[in-house]
């Protein structure tokens, strides 16, 4: 009786062990697949001091004036620097901000 009690308990207890490993490794893999995702986000940034005009054009919140203004403002040394110069409206900057960079010329 004891020993079948023992063995039961023993079960119970390695069954819930394995219970909490699996649900455990289940979601650290659904964090892991999300990561990813976010460096590929950071990655898509559209560099205005190269982009064609239809690339600008496709970023919402530019249209046709402000692509063209945009290009015809080229260098830019900083992203901000299209509201600075007045390239853009503040209204526009921020829409875009998160979506443009501005890298530096190769020598």
């Amino acid at each position: 009786m004891k020993k079948s009690f023992f063995t039961t308990t023993t079960l119970f207890i390695m069954m819930v062990l394995v219970a909490t490993l699996s649900f455990a490794a289940e979601k650290k893999a659904a964090n892991d697949s999300t990561k990813p995702a976010t460096a590929s986000a950071k990655t898509q940034l559209l560099d205005i001091n190269t982009a064609t005009e239809a690339e600008l054009k496709a970023v919402p919140g530019i249209g046709d004036a402000n692509a063209k203004k945009i290009i015809a403002g080229r260098p830019y040394k900083k992203k901000n620097e299209l509201k600075t110069k007045d390239i853009v409206s503040t209204d526009v900057y921020d829409q875009i901000k998160d979506k443009i960079i501005a890298k530096k010329a190769k020598k």
